[in-house]
């Protein structure tokens, strides 16, 4: 009986120090660590990578902490990607992160298993999936709609530019079918505006592309929806300074940099709303059970710079329309 006391006593000296020194008591319960595959074209710096590990940061996942990204950057060519994949699947990751048709179809045909957070121009049409709100197998992410905003960017620079007859398009034939770009040339047919198809399949191709297109009457560039035709931005601006030719972009960072203009969804914003979708997968959620989403913002921004460079007068109708101008 003497003894109650004492253990008693020992026991609320126990509890006391434990709640006192909680990380005493939970040391021994390491932090779970995860882990993601990026198969990206472009490095960890680039804007749209620093939102996107901004919002998972945001979200308790914290790159070079709780979170490992494994990063591959094959560029463009589908003999680099594929070993790429398979490294990426090896390492086991909690989620693969890729953009584009080309990417994504590559991912997919390797794991069935490990889920697949993807960007891409239409998801559906690329054969990606079988809906938006009902995914199904291993891939979520975000369909920007590209082929629609292609078609309202051939519109808008037919305002832009009312005097041109003639007008060329670059296009990927990775992310460009049959379908879509009859449809854009019966769009132009329709505005009297004559429309030629320029196809891109390598960053080389790019300069004497626009060359070509230039050379063969063409007055005005619509760039439409390519992960190669983005990151090579800088090469299709140059060289339509050079030869003079107003052109329109899909992101509106793209009129920032010194294209003429450019609407569609925020780069940026794309990346977060997709990282988002990864904090859920992070979470054990399965990506046949999220939908896949669609940018809901959009944006027209006119560089009166570059218009001013180019020789151009901007219409005021247009300027009013904008939601950033460019001075």
């Amino acid at each position: 009986m003497p003894l109650e006391p004492l253990s008693r006593r020992a026991v609320l000296l126990t509890t006391a120090a434990a709640l006192l020194c909680p990380r005493a008591a939970s040391a021994q319960v390491p932090e779970r660590v995860y882990r993601i595959g990026m198969l990206a074209n472009a490095p960890r710096q680039a804007p749209q990578w620093v939102a996107f590990f901004d919002e998972l940061g945001k979200a308790g996942f914290l790159d070079g902490k709780n979170l490992i990204a494994d990063w591959r950057t094959p560029g463009f060519r589908l003999e680099q990607t594929v070993p790429s994949v398979a490294e990426l699947v090896r390492l086991a990751p909690d989620v693969i992160s890729c953009g584009g048709k080309q990417n994504t179809a590559a991912v997919q045909a390797t794991t069935r298993t490990i889920p697949i957070l993807s960007v891409s121009d239409d998801m559906v049409a690329e054969g990606l999936i079988p809906s938006l709100a009902h995914p199904g197998g291993n891939v979520t992410g975000i369909s920007i709609l590209a082929t629609e905003l292609d078609g309202k960017r051939r519109e808008i620079l037919v305002e832009l530019v009312p005097t041109s007859r003639r007008m060329a398009a670059l296009a990927t034939p990775s992310t460009k079918g049959p379908a879509a770009i009859e449809a854009l040339r019966g769009d132009a047919a329709m505005r009297d505006v004559e429309l030629s198809i320029y196809p891109v399949r390598s960053p080389e191709d790019i300069a004497v592309t626009i060359d070509r297109a230039h050379a063969n009457g063409a007055t005005a560039l619509n760039v439409l929806a390519s992960p190669i035709l983005y990151n090579n931005r800088k090469i299709i601006m140059d060289r339509c300074a050079a030869r003079r030719l107003p052109a329109i972009y899909q992101w509106p960072e793209a009129a920032e940099e010194g294209g003429l203009a450019a609407y569609g969804p925020r780069y940026t914003k794309v990346y977060r709303q997709l990282a988002r979708l990864g904090i859920k997968l992070l979470r054990g959620a399965r990506p046949a059970d999220l939908p896949v989403e669609q940018p809901t913002e959009f944006e027209l921004v006119i560089n009166l710079k570059t218009a001013q460079t180019l020789g151009l007068t901007i219409p005021p109708a247009i300027l009013a329309r904008a939601d950033e101008v460019i001075e």
